[in-house]
């Protein structure tokens, strides 16, 4: 006896230009990946610093400015952030919100929707598990990406961990698609 087809395991692949980004007002991370839900490959992925010393509204004038340009060299198809966490202090969840104000902004302009996803969601997509230290993430997502590099910060393997796991929740929602 033949077992039953799993034709819908067998769902078209896809390729999708993913941009992730880990909002900060002193350092917010970017990461670019192209991928069909299960294999990514790795574009690029960088840090984009400000001065604490300036002007928020200066600040925040960069970050859109680099964002920017992100965005006309890769042409991404789909945005990924993180969702606001409660932060402790009050003051730091502001700014954040502003940077993720301007990530908005520029997914808009790009006429791109943004998907968020919890940090629990970014950390089981990429390590498997939710309480993984900024260490394990960066070390799978480098062997996810199949990349030796050693990013400045953790910024840009966080955006990056972003990236993948809107292509692994993407993925998950095209077979349930597909599977109807």
């Amino acid at each position: 006896m033949r077992p039953k087809s799993k034709h819908w395991l067998k769902a078209p692949r896809f390729f999708m230009r993913i941009l992730g980004i880990d909002c900060g007002t002193e350092r917010t991370g970017f990461g670019v990946i192209d991928s069909d839900g299960r294999a990514h490959t790795f574009l690029s992925g960088g840090v984009i610093r400000t001065h604490s010393g300036e002007a928020l509204e200066q600040r925040l004038k960069l970050i859109a400015a680099r964002l920017r340009e992100v965005f006309q060299q890769f042409d991404p198809e789909a945005i990924a952030v993180e969702e606001v966490f409660h932060a402790v202090n009050a003051k730091s969840a502001l700014k954040l919100a502003h940077v993720r104000g301007v990530v908005l902004l520029i997914a808009a302009e790009a006429g791109l929707v943004v998907n968020e996803y919890s940090a629990l969601e970014v950390k089981i997509s990429a390590v498997g598990y939710g309480r993984a230290e900024k260490q394990q993430v960066q070390q799978m997502v480098c062997s996810l990406l199949g990349i030796t590099r050693n990013f400045e910060s953790h910024d840009a393997t966080d955006a990056l961990a972003v990236a993948i796991c809107h292509a692994a929740r993407f993925r998950v929602r095209e077979l349930m698609g597909a599977r109807r």
